[in-house]
């Protein structure tokens, strides 16, 4: 018990090496958010794009781009895209390492996010897009009116698990020297050479996380299957 306490001061009170722990928790919570919104934003084009294309064969050659982009983000590692991002498009400029980890994790996200999109959108039956015709409407209010509010109510749940999904994905950040969660436990490791106690800390914190997320997650999966009844 006296070696856990000993082991306990040396990691997270010492020197007030708990605030590699908090700080870099901030770093991953704002990295994750802010890669989410921009996942999202981002993978609701490309899904739009790619599913008009599927169903009307318009926009040929924005869904070919599409297809490239979703073709090489998914095919190569997110790490090595961080480090892409970091040392080849931005080597050159001086910017904030949080907002190169959002660009390069939200562009990642945003691949999946698209399949995601476009895979809600493919799922409502093709009676939709009739009845918004047959009521007057062009194909863009079909979808913004009809479809989209259908699609997105089915694909909330899977949303909800990229960030998830993300969360424990931002844990590489530290390839660039930016400080999150992991890279926090990794320096504390450092300095005191003892990595049971910190790296442990931050695989539970992680764990917490990703357990409160979840059980929100299933939350929202009770109410939407509650709401069709």
């Amino acid at each position: 018990m006296n070696n856990f306490i000993d082991a306990f001061y040396l990691n997270f009170i010492k020197d007030e090496r708990w605030k590699y722990i908090t700080g870099g928790l901030k770093t991953t919570l704002t990295v994750t958010f802010f890669a989410v919104i921009m996942g999202i934003v981002l993978g609701f084009l490309v899904g739009v794009i790619r599913s008009t294309y599927d169903k009307t064969g318009k926009l040929k050659i924005l869904n070919a781009l599409c297809n490239v982009y979703l073709t090489i983000i998914r095919g190569t590692p997110v790490v090595v895209q961080l480090l892409i991002t970091y040392f080849v498009i931005f080597g050159s400029v001086n910017i904030n390492k949080v907002v190169v980890a959002v660009i390069a994790f939200g562009v990642n996200s945003g691949a999946y996010v698209a399949e995601i999109i476009r895979s809600g959108i493919m799922s409502v039956d093709n009676g939709q897009f009739e009845a918004g015709r047959s009521i007057g409407f062009t194909y863009g209010q079909t979808m913004i009116h009809i479809i989209l509010p259908q699609a997105f109510k089915n694909v909330l749940p899977a949303l909800a698990n990229e960030f998830i999904v993300l969360l424990k994905e931002t844990s590489v950040a530290g390839y660039i020297a930016l400080e999150d969660l992991t890279k926090g436990g990794d320096i504390i490791r450092s300095r005191t050479f003892n990595a049971f106690m910190p790296l442990i800390g931050v695989a539970i914190i992680y764990l917490l996380m990703v357990m409160i997320f979840s059980y929100f997650v299933k939350c929202l999966e009770r109410r939407l299957r509650n709401s069709e009844h």
